[in-house]
């Protein structure tokens, strides 16, 4: 095992876990390679089974390295990355996100893995390089993307004589129509536990806003923009087109208004809550709509990255480079695709389904936005998220909210 310290002293204070998990080599001259995956695969069974049968495919057409694949659960992921990167000891690869890549790039705990693909670079959809691409070099392989969506009861439409919202004026006018039944038109996740990518920031979006100004060193969302969007949000809470606890509600589908036929629309959907959806209200009264339109048309939909840390030996540094090239290649994004339900990011990777769903979600994927990359991006959501809370509850105007939170967001942005 090996341990080396690294040039950084901003994750320092996290250092508070013990991690054994390390890259050299072993006894018999073999590379080791250690990865933390994360759960893409949901079923814990399933995930276990597909990543155990991953790490022995690769091994046997790599005889020279030794891969170990890492299960890790997302509680407190960022506490656990952290501390392993400041005690020089945990991963050569992990899979981050595109804001965690830019946290940690700040603090020199990636190096770029630009080689890694690079006859390969051609093949992958542009903006999912885009995404892990900081002061011009991949600082991750972008290994499947996600994608949300807007989903629909469609019998509590159609009972109510109404078409399927596809705008953000199609909600308004459907809201008083289906409060008076007792349904609220749109559900919203707004417990600060919740990242705001699946909440607010769609909204946003779709209103032609930004969490941060283009060159990422200001707060944008307390724009004209933002303000438009926190006053959808409190218009219909008050035609009651807000579930009653939405400012605290968590993302969950099973025992929630929506899956009890109380909330007629999700806006922010992924493929698992689809199925949870159809579970709940069968199937024939659920279907997929592209991401609402505001302004724009804008959803959520985030590539997973494998990023190479800096713990990674300058003597491992090829074997990693295998890995990331074996896992990111088209015949292993398609069997992840198919066992995860996650979307391409290679052109040479066709869909894990077929079906309206799929068709929906792929066209979806032109309106996906992989959330605003910055070394304060999740500081900047948790100072936030209480002052949409704050608006949604009546305690202060959309306007002062915004302002509020983005003066107080501008201090842990400076600071990164």
């Amino acid at each position: 095992m090996r341990t080396r310290p690294l040039r950084f002293a901003a994750l320092a204070a996290s250092a508070v876990l013990a991690f054994t998990a390390c890259s050299a080599s072993d006894g018999d001259g073999k590379a080791e390679v250690t990865l933390w995956m994360y759960p893409v695969i949901k079923d814990e069974e399933a995930s276990k089974k597909y990543w155990a049968q991953t790490e022995a495919a690769f091994e046997k057409a790599h005889p020279g390295i030794d891969l170990d694949i890492e299960l890790q659960t997302f509680d407190k992921r960022d506490a656990q990355i952290s501390a392993a990167l400041a005690a020089g000891s945990g991963p050569d690869i992990v899979l981050i996100t595109p804001d965690q890549a830019a946290t940690y790039h700040r603090v020199r705990g990636l190096l770029p893995v630009d080689d890694a693909v690079a006859d390969q670079r051609k093949s992958f959809q542009p903006r999912t390089l885009k995404a892990a691409t900081l002061d011009g070099k991949l600082y991750g392989v972008p290994v499947f993307q996600n994608i949300n969506t807007t989903a629909y009861n469609t019998k509590v439409f159609a009972d109510a004589g109404l078409e399927l919202p596809r705008t953000w004026g199609d909600v308004l006018k459907a809201a008083p129509v289906l409060a008076k039944r007792g349904i609220a038109v749109m559900d919203y996740a707004g417990s600060s536990e919740q990242t705001l990518n699946l909440s607010f920031y769609p909204l946003l979006w779709q209103a032609g806003g930004t969490v941060f100004s283009e060159d990422g060193k200001d707060i944008a969302f307390d724009s004209e923009q933002g303000v438009a969007a926190l006053q959808f949000l409190v218009d219909l809470k008050k035609q009651g087109g807000l579930p009653a606890d939405a400012a605290t509600e968590g993302p969950k589908v099973e025992g929630a208004p929506i899956a009890k036929g109380k909330v007629a629309m999700r806006a922010v959907t992924s493929l698992p809550e689809l199925g949870q959806m159809r579970a709940a209200l069968g199937k024939e009264n659920v279907a997929l709509g592209l991401p609402l339109q505001g302004k724009v048309r804008a959803t959520y939909g985030n590539p997973g990255l494998l990023s190479l840390t800096s713990i990674n030996e300058d003597e491992n540094r090829e074997a990693a480079y295998d890995v990331l090239a074996y896992l990111s290649s088209a015949e292993a994004q398609a069997s992840l695709n198919a066992a995860s339900g996650t979307f391409r990011t290679r052109t040479d990777v066709t869909s894990p389904g077929t079906g309206p769903d799929f068709e929906v979600l792929n066209e979806a994927l032109q309106y996906a936005n992989p959330g605003e990359p910055s070394p304060a991006a999740r500081q900047v959501m948790a100072t936030l998220a209480p002052y949409i809370q704050s608006a949604l509850g009546g305690d202060r105007t959309p306007k002062e909210a915004l302002e509020k939170a983005a003066e107080e967001a501008r201090a842990p942005l400076a600071r990164s």
